[in-house]
């Protein structure tokens, strides 16, 4: 018996999430639409080349990435995942949270939408200082 839609969906978007720690763009290209659509961050936008700029972040590697969960139903897939980066200057280390969810159709990603820990992320590389925010 052949792999259902869930199964061939969390596939692809696992070869996606790979990228980050491969900077594989050619792979990027085979498995995000190219005219993705993007939420997050109350920020709308159009175009794989936003995920092709941040996997290829200049001064960031990613070192390890953690799928924690991932659960798919019918067209989308949900995963929660924890991502360590590495401040290539300095060789700070931090890990980032983060939860995505993916909307797929014809084998490639055409829609995402997720929040990522950003703020803890610049807090552990020593982007930020180590100090509440006052408001």
């Amino acid at each position: 018996m052949g792999e259902s839609e869930q199964e061939r969906n969390i596939e692809v978007v696992r070869r996606y999430l790979r990228t980050f720690v491969t900077k594989d763009l050619g792979e990027l290209r085979k498995v995000v639409a190219e005219d993705v659509r993007i939420y997050g961050s109350g920020v709308e936008v159009q175009g794989r080349h936003y995920p092709e700029q941040a996997v290829s972040s200049p001064g960031l590697t990613v070192l390890d990435q953690e799928i924690l969960e991932m659960f798919a139903a019918e067209d989308r897939v949900v995963v929660s995942m924890a991502q360590t980066y590495r401040r290539d200057t300095t060789g700070v280390t931090a890990v980032q949270s983060a939860c995505k969810m993916y909307r797929l159709a014809g084998g490639r990603i055409v829609q995402f939408w997720g929040e990522q820990d950003l703020y803890g992320l610049l807090r552990g590389l020593a982007m930020l200082p180590d100090t509440p925010i006052e408001f």
